[in-house]
């Protein structure tokens, strides 16, 4: 039996309470249903992400937005770390970018797409369209759907 849509789950790692709020707003405009989880600097996303400390028990994201400009851990770091960890290979991160030129500054860097700051609902609703274009679910399938929907050919995830 299938079950309806879940929603999935996001980590932004952003340390703007008005880049939390624009953001917040956006996924409501693109009517994602979504979990949005929100951590302020680098060190903080790396616990989250590893379960640690006040994090202990939260739900692995299916998508990272990250900011690049972050307290304590810049977010180039953050996801240099989170590529090099085999149980994360597979995590989709946005980058949070303050300009265009950054991106070919990050262009070595794994990441999955770029948003320049401050993020629109329009952009912001277009790159999660994006990344569900590049094979990641927005809705996850339970289990048994996904096994179903990978021998047809389906969405990986």
């Amino acid at each position: 039996m299938v079950r309806g849509p879940t929603p999935i789950n996001i980590l932004l790692v952003e340390d703007d309470p008005a880049d939390v709020e624009l953001t917040r707003r956006g996924l409501g405009r693109a009517k994602v249903q979504n979990r949005l989880w929100v951590v302020a600097d680098g060190v903080e996303a790396l616990a989250f992400l590893r379960r640690e400390g006040p994090h202990q028990g939260v739900p692995r994201p299916d998508l990272v937005l990250l900011d690049l400009k972050l307290p304590h851990l810049d977010g180039g770091d953050v996801l240099l770390r989170i590529r090099e960890e085999p149980r994360w290979h597979e995590l989709p991160v946005v980058v949070l970018t303050g300009s265009d030129a950054e991106h070919e500054q990050l262009a070595t860097l794994a990441a999955d797409g770029f948003l320049t700051k401050p993020v629109d609902f329009g952009r912001l609703s277009d790159v999660i369209l994006g990344i569900a274009g590049l094979g990641w679910a927005i809705v996850r399938v339970p289990a048994a759907g996904r096994e179903a929907g990978a021998r047809r050919g389906g969405a990986r995830r």
